[in-house]
């Protein structure tokens, strides 16, 4: 539908400990961990990831309050409109455009209030419904810059492909070492996330649906090699042998 959709989530605490994992060492001399270790703070991973692309922007921080989330997330909301194509001139009426934005918030539990006059529709943030995602201010300045949020459970749906961009970095990150400040935990995070920058992977969403959709494929049955199906498998017709047996076992 042309609207670019991105997920916003953050990670962490991330302490100053060992973290397990494999490492690539000399042969007979593995990496030794100390049982033990100094708790000298934590990090925290802010994400905004475009999963059509696999795209990932990122900053490490050492707390993530509204005053350190806000005016990064506001600069490369900036940054990714200018990327997209110049909204298309306004053909529907002020109530028709209002129903292309309400559209998206059937079935979502929680929702918000929009605002009287809106712009065309450009862009969608998947986000958690954390209180600070809720700040008047932060979401008057995204509808007038046409941004809808939607606000989903932790751990659901498109939120849980952001969720899983930032395991794949903590992995990368921090497997197998022991980052002794947060100052390390932010650079390994951040360069994990430009070395997957360099080659992206896009994610597609496979949850219920797409299962349903794959069970009703199996369902189907491919006629003589082409692209027609039927979703009953035509029954075979018996040989003469075939019916001489089935009446022999019936008089018996």
């Amino acid at each position: 539908m042309g609207i670019s959709v991105w997920g916003l989530d953050q990670a962490g605490p991330f302490q100053t400990m060992p973290y397990p994992g494999s490492s690539w060492e000399p042969q007979g001399k593995p990496v030794r961990q100390p049982h033990q270790h100094l708790r000298n703070g934590t990090a925290k991973l802010m994400s905004l990831f475009h999963p059509t692309t696999g795209e990932v922007r990122v900053k490490g921080v050492h707390s993530c309050t509204n005053a350190v989330l806000h005016p990064w997330l506001k600069e490369h909301l900036r940054d990714i409109l200018k990327t997209l194509l110049p909204p298309p001139p306004q053909l529907l009426s002020p109530e028709e455009n209002r129903v292309v934005w309400k559209s998206w918030q059937e079935g979502l539990t929680v929702k918000v209030t929009l605002p009287e006059e809106l712009p065309p529709l450009r862009m969608l943030v998947v986000l958690d419904n954390l209180t600070g995602h809720k700040t008047p201010e932060l979401l008057s300045w995204m509808f007038a810059r046409g941004i809808m949020v939607l606000y989903t459970p932790l751990g659901a749906s498109w939120l849980n492909m952001t969720e899983s961009m930032q395991r794949i970095l903590a992995r990368r990150a921090l497997e197998g070492h022991y980052p002794k400040k947060p100052e390390e935990i932010i650079d390994r995070l951040e360069a994990a996330a430009r070395g997957w920058n360099q080659q992206p992977t896009p994610f597609e969403w496979g949850g219920r649906r797409a299962a349903r959709r794959q069970r009703a494929r199996r369902r189907r049955h491919a006629q003589g090699g082409s692209g027609a199906c039927t979703r009953r498998p035509i029954r075979r017709r018996r040989t003469v042998l075939e019916k001489w047996q089935h009446a022999s076992q019936t008089t018996h």
